[in-house]
Order: C-alpha cells, then structure tokens, then sequence
C-alpha cells in the first residue's frame, strides 16, 4: 500500500501515515456519573501511556423523544427507573467538565467528547475542545456534521454500521467545511465478532479517501486487533477503558482494563520501530548468533600439499566464518599450496588460481 500524504494536528499531536500510533482511551460513560472514577480513570489511562481521553456528550431532553426520555428502564446497569433519567445520571455539567478537562490537562491528556445533538456541541465548544468525535450513529445526520464542522476543529467520524456511500457522503459534507477530518473504520455491535472487524476496510479507506488519517475504532475483546489495524494503516486506535469488567455499565464488559491498555501500548508504540522501511538489512546484533548456525567449506579428510580438489575433498561444517558453501565452486579442481587437515577451513588463499 503506497502511502500519501495525509496530515492531521490535534493539540501538538501530528498524526500521518508515518507516524506513531494516536491512541485514544474511550471513557464514555464508563465514570458511572462520578467525577473522581473519571478522574480515576484519566490517571489510569495516563499510566498506560495513552494519547487522549474521551468521554460523551448529550443534553437528553433534545436527543430523545418524549416517549423514548420517559420509557421504562429495567436494565440491571440502569442509574434511572427511565431511559431518560437513567442517561441524566451519567451526564456531567459544565463545572464538573471543566474540573475534568483541567485535571486531563495536568496529566499532560488531550482530552475531548462526543456530542450526540448541537446543543451538545455548543457546550463542548464553549470549553474549547481540541477535537471532536462523531459517533456512526450520526454519520447520517448531516445537519450535526455541518454545525460540528463550522468549528474549524478536527474531527475523528467513525463509521459503524455504515454503507460507503453514507461515509462519501459525511466525507465531502465535512470536508467542503473544514479538511481536519479523520475516518475510523468501526462495527458498532458491542462487543464486536472478529468476523466482523472487515479490518482489510482499513486498505479501502486509504484508498477511497487519499487526503485522509485513516483509523480503527475497537469494539471487540483484546488488543490483537487494533495492532493489525496498525500494520493495515490504521494511525489512530481508539478503545473503550474502564477500571474494571464487572463494573455497573453496559460499556466495561468490552473496554480494556489497564493491564491490557498498557500492553496495546506498548505493542502500538514497538510496532511502528518493528515495521521499519521495508528495507532488507543485516544487523550487527544478528551476526554472532548466525555465524554459529551457518556452514563453512571444510576438509572432508587429510589433504596433501599439491592436492587438486574434488567435490568428494569438501564438507560443509558449522560453525561459519570461512567460505559458504556457495563457494565451493571456486575450489573445484584448484591444487592446494599447503596441506590441509581433516575439518579445517579452505581458504582462497589455500589455493592456486
């Protein structure tokens, strides 16, 4: 896959098809409503060594009908006897935002947000959010790409559940707007079959939109994957994080835990080394090691001063550092200038030419 130029700058990040992995730990609503578990949560992430936090943002009396608001909820990870109040709990105000995004910004975190609807928006840009993520739900809402793109601020649109002509579509909506614009391949079922990662869209995606960042939005269990999607082009990987599985919450059941969001990182930030530039290269580490391993031409037996080697003179014994047994041919009916004893090296110089 040849590689384009494709750029994208969220706070003093600089995300390209040659750079390092952008990795983002998805809160969501995994703080269960608490401001210190986010903070929690944002330090734990910090510690795994993750690029961003992001959380989600719904003002729910707008997103919601009346009847949906006001519906029964009887989920055991329900916080509310409604739907409607239920998603009132796990929301934050403007005061507990801004505690949240100073506390990011001490941890040296880009942190940002979902919006779900344009009252949302007006709320995260009142704080001056560095990016924004567009939900697949919303690819087709184009009215929301429009205003969220009259930002002037990038945007990540991941695009789950969503047929390519959805994705051009919100593609050149943004795009005839604001360039920033990054596009994650996504399977919004939760948690994601491996069947149904298509990560190989990834490759599509760089094709398709050649202007730009393309990235991987994980649902499924483990880390595995987005490191492939890595190695397919994916420049930003973004995984749901939680303290732990058996929390209260529909999310946590398929968010990492810290354990493996350090390990995703750590394997994102080798692999960018352990691809290299697809140039084959012989390194001095390996020298030793293959020296021990590889063949060298040696006497097969006894040989006297003014012998004319044949085949059945020659053995091919480790460890190296003579002549390889490719060689041999240069020894083929050439006499000998001295003796030589049985397991000892041929050299050039052993012979007349």
């Amino acid at each position: 896959m040849k590689n384009r130029k494709r750029v994208l700058k969220i706070g003093k990040k600089i995300i390209t098809s040659e750079s390092d992995c952008f990795i983002v730990a998805e809160i969501g609503h995994n703080h269960q409503g608490s401001v210190e578990i986010a903070k929690q949560l944002f330090k734990a992430a910090k510690d795994c060594g993750v690029d961003a936090v992001k959380l989600q943002k719904r003002h729910n009396k707008k997103l919601y009908t009346k009847e949906f608001y006001h519906a029964v909820y009887t989920s055991e990870s329900a916080y509310g006897p409604t739907y409607g109040l239920h998603r009132e709990a796990l929301e934050f105000d403007k005061k507990k935002y801004k505690e949240l995004q100073a506390y990011a910004k001490h941890l040296g975190l880009i942190f940002f947000a979902t919006p779900f609807d344009l009252e949302s928006v007006d709320f995260l840009e009142d704080l001056d959010m560095p990016v924004y993520k567009i939900a697949s739900g919303d690819v087709t809402h184009i009215p929301l790409l429009q205003y969220v793109a009259k930002t002037g601020k990038p945007i990540i649109i991941s695009t789950g559940a969503c047929a390519m002509d959805d994705i051009k579509r919100a593609r050149d909506t943004i795009m005839s707007v604001n360039p920033q614009l990054a596009i994650m391949q996504c399977t919004a079922s939760y948690p994601s079959d491996f069947s149904e990662l298509d990560l190989h869209v990834i490759r599509t995606f760089h094709e398709e939109f050649p202007e730009n960042v393309i990235g991987f939005s994980a649902h499924d269990n483990g880390i595995a994957m987005s490191v492939a999607a890595y190695v397919l082009g994916a420049r930003i990987i973004e995984k749901h994080f939680t303290l732990n599985r058996v929390m209260k919450g529909t999310d946590h059941v398929f968010s990492l835990e810290p354990v493996g969001m350090r390990k995703l990182v750590r394997d994102l930030r080798r692999l960018k080394h352990a691809l290299g530039d697809g140039t084959k290269k012989v390194y001095e580490s390996e020298i030793q090691g293959v020296t021990k391993m590889r063949k060298k031409i040696v006497a097969a037996r006894n040989l006297p001063k003014g012998h004319i080697i044949a085949r059945r003179d020659l053995a091919f014994k480790s460890p190296g550092g003579g002549l390889h047994p490719y060689e041999a041919e240069k020894l083929l009916g050439k006499r000998l200038k001295r003796s030589i004893k049985e397991d000892e090296t041929i050299m050039l110089k052993d012979i007349n030419n």
